[in-house]
């Protein structure tokens, strides 16, 4: 890419920067005619599209000796490698080659079975006995392996019909004598027993059946364009809106490639599943595996094709394992198959173009215009305000996209300028539309170190941080209609690939329902988040938490006033032009928006009490006394030697007390020095609360913990979904120090949780299910 915009000339490069959505078919046809006739472009294209070139295909050579590797691994009883290898062979094994006159991709998912068998993960082995049996439904091992898996989970009745069949189909005598042995103990198991004791539900996409009985108005604003706003009085925590991905718009992020399910978006299991006809994408479940490549596992007829002396309760029993589930494979367009034909494109491309390459594939089936499919979408773009560099890589990309397609399309695009224009438009649309899907994921920090030896691992866990982790992003049609506010009043979040919005506080009838792009107020500083949002949305943000001077930006970076007892608040220059540009700016202390009620009680206090306001660099908005700016981050950064010291010890896990007690004087220095609401000093007691969880000191951990929450409830709120992460590490140390008053704590987690998440909170958060059985304990 950067050696194409090289050599692109100057005045091309102009046109291009000065273009508008009116003059792109222009820009588009004469940058067109420039590649056109340009080696390496076409050298380029080729590299993306050739088959020859690729490296997604399958290559049965790597696959067999990956096997090799997994049975030496298993042989010496180390079963993760084992798994590891076997996981990998399944990803490179075409599925019609055979080995040792045994299907190549069944005997993997045989000798997985086993290993999963090994590692007790009984459901994850029976499924993949199932996936060899679909493929092989006579293979005698992977029946008799599945009996072993039905016997270890308690279905004795299964297990019997499983090791029937192994048994009819075993051609050795000696095979046939340990499958008869091992009927005999399971039959008698069987008998001493009523039925099947357990019967385990396979691990489907479970979404909870809420309905969305709120319909929402659609406005135009004069600022905004098209917002959502309430039709009436709408409660906290309401629901009021869900809605799945459109069409084949959802990608999965590069990062979670080998982490996440390439269709769901769900955490890979022990199991996964690899597409049939490339190397490259990773399901949790051949359901998605299916809906994503549109085609099912098998290398047999529609009969299973077992012979002999078989009922016809067997008969059926047989076919509905070997035969899986056709109706999963009746998808309208599989978003995968496209990108499965021995190209790699779209692995290459950054995820909004590879988007753009699903919705040109989908225009094409529908046999719609690509004009026609942008303007059904419907969405946004901001092609004017793009910076100069950006819209010429939005050019070169969508050339490139239109010759790649050309190749792996059976359907001829025209190749010119107005079809490129069409999608430098859709590009645009999906980079301002498209919402990040995220996961919560938590980390727990277990401690004490062995060294301190006053608690072992089982007795205290603290959960440390709970994180956003983006692992896709995808375009909801009306998902997108809901405007950004660095204050809002609504929150989204995702079941598998499901969006779902809630409202986080009662929104009046008429009121824009307005959700967080990213930042917040209280979670970055004012100049952060219009920074961040002018460089991702091309908009300048007006909510009121960015046009009104309000104390949460003001306090979230401030330094302590000199004067000992004075709470004012003391500026540096790149936060006092940022307030001074602000919209609506106040000359009064009276005029300071506070963002909640909370605050007027003791945030107030940090402001003159005689109403006037001064706000200027390293000047105190109460007592208006000087401080130095320059010593002050001197000391700051000196103070935060000893943090990162810290830091880097607790990830080592050698943690002294040099460092602990360096750390704790860095603390003072800080408060000192910061605002007592700086967010800076929160952090830092919240870096201290896990160091002393990790060496056994609990008490002082829950000090630490404790502070820390004070300040970040004074800068969110205390209902904000941070606060609810905190409490979480708060009642989990308190839990571990058998302290009853966890149960305050944990109840003010499930009140926040619900919230924010409704019916789902659990699903999101399932480390709260045990909190709550160490509660039950405590208490009884």
């Amino acid at each position: 890419m950067e050696k194409l915009k090289s050599l692109v000339p100057d005045s091309l490069k102009r046109m291009v920067a000065e273009s508008t959505p009116d003059s792109l078919p222009r820009t588009c046809s004469s940058l067109l005619n420039f590649f056109s006739d340009m080696e390496l472009f076409h050298q380029m294209v080729r590299d993306l599209t050739d088959p020859e070139r690729a490296f997604c295909g399958k290559n049965k050579d790597a696959a067999l000796e990956l096997k090799q590797k997994g049975n030496q691994c298993f042989l010496n009883e180390d079963y993760g490698s084992a798994l590891t290898c076997y996981s990998e062979a399944l990803r490179l094994a075409p599925v019609d080659v055979d080995d040792m006159d045994k299907n190549l991709v069944a005997a993997l998912y045989v000798n997985r079975a086993s290993v999963l068998h090994k590692l007790d993960l009984l459901m994850e082995g029976r499924r993949d006995c199932n996936r060899a049996l679909q493929i092989s439904p006579s293979y005698a091992k992977a029946w008799y392996r599945r009996g072993k898996m039905n016997a270890s989970l308690g279905n004795f009745e299964d297990a019997v019909h499983d090791l029937n069949i192994a048994k009819n189909l075993e051609l050795s005598f000696g095979g046939q004598r340990q499958i008869e042995s091992e009927l005999r103990i399971i039959t008698d198991m069987f008998e001493r027993t009523e039925s099947s004791l357990v019967q385990h539900k396979e691990n489907e996409l479970d979404l909870l059946d809420e309905p969305d009985q709120i319909k929402l108005k659609c406005v135009i604003t004069p600022n905004k364009g098209r917002g959502m706003v309430a039709p009436s009085d709408i409660p906290p925590a309401s629901l009021v809106h869900a809605e799945e991905p459109y069409a084949l718009l959802q990608i999965i992020s590069k990062h979670c490639r080998e982490t996440h399910c390439h269709y769901c978006l769900n955490d890979l299991p022990p199991d996964k599943v690899s597409c049939t006809s490339c190397s490259i994408p990773l399901y949790c479940s051949q359901r998605c595996q299916i809906r994503a490549g549109g085609q099912m596992l098998r290398n047999h007829p529609v009969k299973h094709g077992i012979q002999g002396n078989i009922s016809h309760n067997l008969d059926t029993y047989i076919s509905e394992i070997t035969l899986g589930n056709d109706s999963e494979s009746d998808v309208d367009i599989p978003e995968h198959k496209h990108e499965c034909q021995g190209v790699h494109w779209p692995t290459v491309f950054p995820s909004e173009i590879a988007l753009a390459g699903r919705a040109l594939i989908k225009s094409l089936a529908e046999r719609s215009p690509v004009a026609n499919f942008v303007d059904m979408l419907n969405l946004s773009q901001n092609y004017p305000q793009i910076h100069p560099e950006s819209k010429l890589e939005l050019h070169i990309y969508s050339i490139i996209l239109l010759y790649c397609l050309q190749h792996s399309s059976r359907t001829e695009l025209l190749l010119n300028g107005a079809s490129i224009a069409q999608i430098v438009i859709l590009i645009s649309q999906i980079r301002v539309n498209s919402m990040t899907i995220f996961r919560m994921k938590s980390a727990d920090v277990n401690g004490p170190l062995h060294q301190f030896g006053k608690f072992s691992h089982s007795e205290v866990s603290l959960t440390s941080n709970v994180e956003q982790v983006k692992v896709g992003q995808a375009i909801y049609r009306v998902g997108s209609l809901f405007n950004h506010s660095c204050q809002p009043n609504i929150g989204a979040y995702f079941v598998s690939r499901s969006l779902f919005i809630r409202t986080t506080e009662f929104v009046a009838v008429g009121c824009p329902l307005e959700l967080s792009y990213g930042p917040q107020a209280g979670q970055w500083d004012c100049k952060d988040r219009l920074k961040f949002l002018k460089d991702e949305y091309s908009f300048r943000c007006e909510c009121r938490a960015c046009a009104e001077v309000n104390l949460s930006d003001l306090v979230l970076n401030a330094f302590h006033c000199v004067s000992p007892n004075c709470p004012g608040i003391v500026l540096d220059s790149c936060v006092v032009n940022c307030e001074k540009q602000k919209t609506r700016h106040v000359q009064s202390a009276t005029g300071i928006s506070t963002l909640e009620p909370f605050m007027q009680v003791d945030m107030l206090k940090c402001l003159p009490s005689n109403g006037s306001l001064r706000i200027d660099p390293g000047f105190c908005l109460k007592c208006d006394s000087y401080c130095d700016l320059e010593s002050s981050f001197a000391a700051v950064n000196r103070a935060w030697i000893s943090i990162t010291r810290l830091k880097d010890t607790m990830v080592s896990g050698e943690i002294s007390t040099t460092v602990l007690t360096a750390a704790l004087n860095s603390l003072c220095l800080l408060r000192s020095t910061l605002h007592a609401y700086n967010k800076r000093i929160s952090e830092v007691e919240d870096n201290l609360a896990e160091a002393f969880c990790l060496v056994g000191e609990l008490q002082l951990a829950l000090d630490h913990c404790k502070a820390s929450i004070e300040i970040l409830e004074k800068l969110y709120g205390p209902n904000h979904i941070v606060i609810g992460y905190e409490l979480v590490k708060l009642s989990s140390i308190q839990l571990s120090m058998g302290d009853r008053t966890a149960v305050k704590n944990i109840n003010r987690v499930s009140e926040i949780f619900s919230r924010y998440y409704g019916s789902h909170a659990d699903k999101m958060f399932p480390y709260l299910q045990p909190l709550q059985g160490k509660l039950t304990k405590l208490v009884q």
